[in-house]
């Protein structure tokens, strides 16, 4: 009986085996490590099923701060790196661990604060100025503290007014160790400022009251490049199927549904991938 018993696990065991290649062979995928505004904004569920579709390759998403993103890159845990701080990733390229940089889209920062506005910033047109506001007046600020682009954008941005926030942790300068939108609510209750990509401030939605007060400010762009990693630094990496991809996101097609994108009626993102040159 138990003979017969071990034959039958044996041959069920094989057929589930059979099942589950056959699946996975039918379902081929790329893994992408991405920054979180884009996954947070709610952009690779409009774009990605498209790309599935007209492909058959599924696209699965690993969301984390840049810096996070890179170092899976790095390890060659992920196909594709497509993030937002453009010194970090031409470093990435330039070190042997991806090819050829794209420019993909871009928004913007902001800097959100309470409406009562502590600092007196709201309309400020000059962001440094506007951070020289919050630190003399010793208003609460929430950073992220997280490596990710928009914690380095922060702190070029301090580093431009000339104040050293490190020597301000933990009195008005708090930072969470956390992603955007955990920063945001953390904010919405102590009542603080913070900076944040355009996307996940119009995705976010406890508010409370909470507004953009300083917006537009040319040194506030924030642009997203696509990287391929490379297949010589990890034998393992889908390249092939990692450039359609790629090819895809910056093709009229992928630019055209970025562009189209909207979040309440507002547009997230803006596509500037530069045509290939034949």
């Amino acid at each position: 009986m138990t003979k017969h018993l071990s034959i039958i696990t044996m041959l069920i065991g094989m057929i589930f085996t059979s099942f589950s290649h056959t699946t996975f062979a039918a379902s081929p995928y790329i893994t992408v490590a991405s920054t979180t505004s884009t996954k947070n904004s709610g952009l690779y569920d409009y774009l990605l099923p498209e790309f599935t579709r007209q492909t058959g390759i599924d696209v699965r998403i690993i969301a984390v701060g840049t810096g996070q993103a890179i170092r899976l890159a790095k390890a060659g845990d992920a196909d594709v790196l497509l993030v937002h701080h453009k010194s970090s990733e031409l470093a990435f390229v330039a070190e042997g661990y991806g090819l050829n940089r794209l420019d993909v889209m871009y928004n913007d920062f902001v800097i959100i604060g309470p409406a009562s506005d502590p600092a007196s910033i709201k309309n400020y047109d000059n962001t440094i100025e506007a951070f020289k506001s919050i630190a003399a007046s010793k208003a609460v600020f929430m950073s992220r503290g997280d490596d990710s682009g928009t914690y380095k954008k922060e702190l070029s941005l301090w580093q431009q007014a000339g104040i050293d926030v490190k020597s301000h942790s933990g009195t008005w300068y708090r930072e969470t160790g956390s992603g955007m939108g955990a920063t945001l609510n953390t904010a919405s209750g102590m009542g603080g400022y913070t900076l944040s990509d355009r996307a996940t401030w119009l995705k976010f939605s406890n508010k409370g009251d909470l507004e953009i007060l300083v917006e537009g400010d040319p040194t506030l762009f924030n642009q997203y490049g696509i990287i391929l990693v490379s297949q010589a630094r990890h034998p393992h990496t889908k390249s092939t199927l990692a450039q359609t991809f790629i090819d895809w996101i910056t093709s009229p097609d992928g630019q055209d549904l970025i562009d189209r994108y909207r979040i309440d009626g507002q547009r997230a993102f803006f596509a500037n991938a530069r045509p290939k040159i034949q």
